[in-house]
């Protein structure tokens, strides 16, 4: 077969498309080409924490982050000391791979406990006199610019406010005003600072937080869109609207840019669904519904997903511990393989069995991702032939263990032959 010439009369030097044509193509793809750049931008590369702790801001200290991490670090040495007994509690193989995952968790709690906190002036706060309010949005502020300025800040730190309903919304614009403004007179805004708006229901009050950012932004000379926020979905109002319509979708067009992350609010979201206290979960079928649609509203966007968290804690007997820790590993496990990479922990002991689930997802497929992305990268072909867009989730899936520590840089170089910056090419970052 000849090879084809493609020349200013057409492909084969006789009738083709005109410049004329080509040109008026382009011209109405134009605003097409710049919408698509504009909604989908794809993935912000940046590290994604695996989890989000709540701590309402009146146990807030400067030890929280500590305290958690040794009293993780208690519940994993007195119930599951060895890679046997972790196996006993999570009904798992006693095998290398958990051996290997049991020491590498028991390090993480040491070295890096939490890696997203949120000091909660909202559910876990209530209602408090102003003055208190008042004054724990400068105590947080100050506490979280000193731990940034001495190294012990989470990768991600930042606050839950109160939501834009009317009977708490100046309230919760006044907390917010007094820690962004406390950070800033105490070393500006921490790069890994991180808001949160509950109890989101109509677009609109995602434009009110969004107005209320850009104007603090001029007025502090920041650069526009400097402050990013989540939006908190717990209520059926954010997923369907009272026209049919994905309101999710409206929400994440009406952050203008500034949309970081949507998170499920388990018990929120289900208790407006009418599911009865003892079957709220993250499991349920009307929390699967709601985060299909949040997964489909927020792809390509680079707004990223979080579950929710379950309410039952690892606490009592050793028997108790470990019904709760499979409960909340199997619960983990199940988001993961959903492409939901991050979640909330609600106590101290869920973080063993958060590293646990997150760590064995990321090691046991290592191995494969790995000789799937070197066949892709060498054309070699193989058992799976893969496109695109599998490369990239599957140089994604590696940069996710890396992040987190699950998988050191030497093995995860070794299982694809490809360094960190040939892995982010691929993954689009």
């Amino acid at each position: 077969m000849s090879q084809v010439e493609v020349g200013a009369a057409g492909p084969t030097g006789g009738a083709g498309f005109s410049a004329a044509a080509r040109a008026a193509v382009d011209a109405l793809l134009a605003p097409v080409d710049a919408d698509l750049a504009r909604r989908y931008p794809g993935d912000p590369g940046t590290r994604q924490p695996v989890h989000t702790v709540y701590v309402p801001a009146d146990a807030f200290t400067a030890d929280t982050v500590r305290t958690w991490g040794r009293r993780a670090l208690e519940a994993f040495d007195t119930h599951a000391g060895t890679p046997a007994e972790l196996a006993r509690a999570l009904g798992l193989a006693d095998d290398a791979l958990l051996a290997d995952v049991h020491a590498r968790v028991r390090a993480k709690l040491e070295r890096e406990p939490v890696e997203d906190l949120r000091i909660d002036f909202e559910d876990g706060y209530g209602a408090r006199p102003d003055a208190e309010e008042d004054a724990a949005a400068v105590r947080a502020a100050e506490l979280v610019a000193a731990a940034v300025a001495d190294g012990t800040a989470p990768p991600y730190v930042g606050v839950r406010t109160k939501c834009m309903e009317a009977a708490v919304r100046d309230r919760g614009i006044r907390t917010l005003e007094l820690f962004l403004t406390t950070l800033l007179a105490h070393g500006g805004l921490p790069a890994g600072l991180v808001l949160t708006l509950p109890k989101v229901t109509y677009a609109e009050q995602v434009t009110a937080l969004v107005r209320l950012l850009a104007d603090f932004e001029r007025a502090a000379g920041l650069p526009s869109g400097r402050i990013g926020f989540e939006i908190q979905i717990e209520t059926t109002q954010a997923i369907l609207g009272p026209d049919g319509r994905a309101t999710v979708a409206r929400m994440i067009e009406a952050a203008e840019g500034r949309a970081t992350g949507l998170h499920y609010g388990t018990f929120d979201y289900s208790a407006s669904c009418g599911v009865g206290a003892a079957y709220q979960s993250m499991d349920h079928p009307v929390a699967d519904h709601a985060k299909a649609v949040m997964q489909v509203a927020a792809a390509g966007t680079g707004v990223r997903l979080s579950d929710g968290s379950t309410n039952v804690i690892p606490t009592g007997s050793t028997a108790q511990v470990h019904a709760a820790w499979k409960l909340h590993h199997d619960l983990v496990r199940r988001s993961l393989a959903r492409a939901y990479y991050q979640g909330w922990d609600m106590h101290p002991a869920h973080l063993p069995t958060r590293y646990v689930a997150v760590y064995s997802f990321y090691r046991e497929g290592l191995a494969a991702a790995g000789a799937r992305l070197a066949a892709y990268v060498a054309e070699a072909g193989g058992d799976v032939m893969d496109e695109p867009a599998t490369a990239r989730a599957l140089s994604g899936y590696v940069l996710r263990g890396l992040d987190c520590g699950a998988v050191d840089p030497a093995e995860a170089a070794a299982a694809t032959g490809l360094d960190r910056a040939r892995l982010e090419a691929l993954a689009g970052r």
